[in-house]
């Protein structure tokens, strides 16, 4: 016969959590709970169903790709090689004005 009620070491055997995590989650009261006097008590049940509303769906690597890919093709009009190379440009020509030097010189110190 199964016990309907489950001891501490028991849910966290269940669970494959480590006693703290479970006393935690108690603590927070996240997970449902039975308290009598000093002691804690888990439904089985309560504990299956808590985990069933954390259970997330299992999205298939197909539908990701399609979305990534439909995303991109939208966007296939914009010219990303020219939106790099004007970055490079702009970069460019802030680095290398005539308050910094001239490109070949920079790094090298003047010698007294």
């Amino acid at each position: 016969m199964l016990q309907e009620f489950l001891n501490t070491k028991a849910v966290a055997s269940y669970l494959d959590l480590k006693r703290s995590t479970l006393y935690s989650l108690v603590e927070q009261r996240l997970i449902p709970h039975y308290r009598i006097g000093r002691q804690i008590r888990f439904k089985k049940s309560d504990v299956d169903e808590w985990l069933e509303q954390r259970k997330r769906p299992i999205m298939d690597i197909s539908i990701q790709v399609k979305k990534v890919i439909g995303s991109i093709e939208k966007k296939a009009d914009i010219d990303v090689d020219g939106m790099i190379e004007k970055a490079i440009e702009g970069v460019a020509e802030k680095r290398y004005t005539s308050s910094h030097g001239k490109p070949d010189r920079k790094g090298r110190r003047k010698e007294a």
